[in-house]
């Protein structure tokens, strides 16, 4: 399941110390990408893992229009992420959890199938949503729970 792959490049993520996040791009019912979150790594604020995914099946398709695509990710895009689907013409998108501060399919703000748009995306929520939000709440519980250091920390 796609849903299942994404959650591998979550996981892929959480270990890269990123914030877990992993999206899949199904083309005629095959994985053609898959990325995870990156942005720390590649030192790049546009590294989502939905932008890394959607890059990497434009090159394999040789269009940038992902018209016959689906998206599964596993949290709900935000603002950027969500332009990117639009201006890709992706037909679908499937995603996990809701991101209620930052999700632009209508949680904290609507871009997906925004009235004034002359586009519209299919989109399937909350599945595995469980799954998705767990690995959201438990990275976060574990880097709260580590010490951190800032700039203005002493060494012990």
């Amino acid at each position: 399941m796609a849903m299942r792959a994404a959650l591998r490049e979550a996981q892929r993520a959480s270990e890269q110390n990123e914030v877990p996040v992993g999206a899949v791009v199904v083309h005629r019912g095959r994985i053609i990408s898959r990325a995870h979150n990156q942005p720390l790594h590649l030192q790049d604020p546009t590294a989502h893992a939905e932008i890394l995914a959607l890059r990497r099946a434009g090159r394999k398709l040789g269009n940038y229009r992902l018209t016959d695509c689906t998206l599964y990710v596993t949290i709900e895009p935000c603002v950027m992420c969500a332009g990117a689907i639009v201006h890709a013409r992706l037909r679908r998108l499937v995603y996990g959890a809701r991101d209620p501060k930052a999700g632009a399919c209508g949680s904290a703000i609507m871009v997906l199938n925004h009235p004034r748009l002359n586009f519209r995306v299919e989109i399937t929520s909350g599945v595995l949503a469980s799954a998705c939000g767990a690995a959201l709440q438990e990275f976060f519980l574990r880097r709260r729970a580590k010490p951190q250091r800032t700039r203005f920390s002493t060494p012990a």
